[in-house]
């Protein structure tokens, strides 16, 4: 699919744009792979680490998704666009709301309108199991997000441009998540592992199992899908207790803006909601979307009043696969 072809990643030196970006190249010819971030340290670090032969395919650009100009730029012959950038931080999101809403709000729009201004063939959003029912500013922006990137197949009228959303849960190893936090306080000699809450559940995936997943999703999407993969869950205390046997769990209090369980499919989704074998399809209330390419497939309506939560979650992690995931993100 990407032989031949442009590619885009915005946030293109975060966790998820460096294994996004080493997964085409390794798997495909793609004409160019343009990694488009603000940050030009990460992209002097992620230059020097991929291979030189893959140099001549390889473009950086420093830029933000707040500055449409530059998208637009950056997008000219562009066929398919990753949209990853975002700021992600929960905490940091509540302290620095209009910063929040600036990058994943406006910057969502930014990429929409510059996607439709070149000419972008397919554009697959990032999204976050927080943006469903959301308690907290970055689960509102990101749900916001969503709804910008599904509404933008209205307006690409003769265009050939599609937009979808993928949304999944934590990444296992990902910056600023807890595996490298835990890692970090037992190399350092930590004599406790913190929680917040002992009831604590979370949707988790491999970066590399969230790649792929986004990868089959361009070969399938019709423009307009929420595409949700079936991944397992577990307690955090769990998790704790594989990373650290011997180490007792201290109890910290559950942070503001933060729940127990994370959602991906909420009761009022599920009437839009599909079944297939490794995933869910949220379709869009469209008066134009035709079904029958995934009736083909052989979708089948999720039952009424459906919820893909973590706490409820049918697939759940026990110890041995735990450490594999662990193995995986090291």
């Amino acid at each position: 699919m990407f032989d031949g072809r442009s590619v885009l990643v915005t946030g293109g030196s975060g966790s998820f744009g460096q294994r996004f970006v080493e997964t085409v190249m390794r798997h495909a010819k793609p004409r160019r792979v343009i990694i488009f971030s603000r940050d030009e340290f990460k992209q002097y670090e992620m230059q020097q680490r991929m291979p030189a032969e893959w140099a001549s395919t390889l473009r950086f650009f420093i830029g933000d998704v707040r500055d449409r100009e530059r998208l637009e730029l950056a997008m000219r012959n562009v066929d398919f666009c990753v949209h990853a950038a975002a700021l992600k931080h929960v905490p940091a999101a509540e302290y620095n709301p209009m910063e929040c809403i600036h990058t994943n709000v406006y910057g969502a729009e930014n990429v929409v309108r510059a996607a439709l201004a070149m000419g972008v063939r397919r554009v697959i959003a990032l999204s976050t199991d927080k943006a469903a029912n959301p308690i907290n500013l970055y689960g509102a922006s990101k749900l916001a997000s969503d709804k910008i990137f599904i509404a933008a197949n209205n307006l690409s009228g003769a265009l050939d441009t599609r937009f979808s959303v993928v949304r999944y849960g934590n990444v296992v190893g990902s910056r600023g998540s807890v595996v490298p936090l835990f890692r970090k306080m037992i190399a350092q000699g930590t004599d406790h592992l913190p929680i917040t809450d002992a009831r604590m559940t979370r949707f988790w995936i491999t970066l590399q199992h969230g790649v792929d997943f986004v990868l089959s999703c361009f070969s399938m999407m019709l423009g307009g899908e929420i595409f949700v993969p079936k991944i397992p869950s577990m307690r955090m205390t769990e998790l704790a207790q594989a990373m650290a046997p011997d180490l007792p769990l201290k109890m910290v209090g559950i942070r503001p803006g933060e729940k127990l369980h994370e959602v991906m499919i909420t009761e009022d989704d599920s009437r839009q909601t599909y079944e297939l074998t490794d995933r869910f399809v949220i379709e869009p209330a469209f008066a134009f979307w035709q079904h029958a390419p995934y009736e083909r497939l052989s979708a089948r309506p999720v039952p009424d009043g459906f919820r893909y939560a973590s706490d409820s979650n049918g697939d759940w992690l026990d110890g041995e696969r735990l450490r594999t995931l662990l193995a995986e993100a090291h």
